[in-house]
């Protein structure tokens, strides 16, 4: 308990997902959190959890795609609690935005520029834009932890969805060259790249996990991961406990990559 107490977390992405298990923990575990996503509905649902587990917390609805949306996180971030000591960057969207968004996860030949910039604008642009306004608060604070959802789609190829791996990919070296940069400000940057975890992001597929050889194929672990699994790697970086952490890729993806 109170692993990050008293530190104040500006979450992305809060409204399912990683995200909201991200908003519960940190909020467990001492800090009071602040959760950003494009839908209220979502965002209520999320906050309703943190309240139940006794946490303090605020959500802000918006379109972290561009940057009067970011503005306004922040914003309402400083504006409940006058600081931001921890960024987790979970917004993103993954192969269920073909619902959505028909196109947008095939191949570079099939994916229309429209496309591109869309999954770029709200899978890349969105981290950004948050670190972009958020580091220059944490140096007037004097310091603070930035952690990044990414995937070990940015490691790894995939046969489709190449901009959804082209932002990861870029998500990832983004993190390193922040965390070089700002060492001296006392700013930690680090990121987490989950394998298959059971979220609305990739509800269509999981269904692969249901044939056990499938199952076996995609991962030794034979099974999606959670996502209170990948709440506990944000933590760790998110907290004092990973302070000589800085430009790290945690791959968290049940052997996914060990083999490979």
């Amino acid at each position: 308990m109170d692993r990050v107490k008293g530190k104040v977390a500006l979450i992305t992405g809060a409204g399912t997902g990683v995200g909201r298990a991200c908003m519960t923990l940190f909020a467990r575990e001492g800090a009071k959190v602040v959760g950003v996503s494009r839908t209220q509905s979502n965002l209520d649902e999320t906050l309703a959890e943190v309240k139940a587990a006794g946490g303090d917390g605020v959500v802000v609805a918006a379109d972290l795609s561009t940057s009067a949306g970011a503005e306004k996180a922040v914003a309402a971030a400083l504006a409940a609690y006058g600081r931001i000591d921890i960024l987790v960057n979970c917004a993103g969207v993954g192969y269920s935005w073909l619902e959505k968004s028909p196109g947008s996860m095939g191949p570079v030949d099939d994916t229309t520029p429209e496309k591109w910039a869309e999954v770029m604008a709200i899978n890349l642009d969105s981290l950004f834009h948050m670190c972009r306004l958020t580091i220059p608060q944490m140096k007037t604070q004097g310091g603070g932890a930035i952690v990044n959802v990414t995937s070990i789609s940015g490691i790894q190829g995939l046969p489709v969805a190449h901009t959804y791996t082209a932002a990861k990919g870029g998500a990832i070296n983004l993190t390193r060259s922040i965390a070089i940069t700002y060492c001296d400000d006392n700013i930690r940057c680090n990121c987490i790249a989950p394998g298959f975890i059971a979220t609305p992001m990739v509800a269509s597929v999981l269904g692969m996990f249901d044939d056990p050889q499938t199952a076996e194929r995609l991962t030794p672990m034979k099974r999606p991961g959670t996502p209170e699994e990948m709440a506990y790697a944000c933590l760790y970086l998110g907290s004092d406990e990973s302070t000589y952490c800085q430009g790290t890729v945690l791959v968290v993806d049940g052997g996914t990559t060990a083999r490979q």
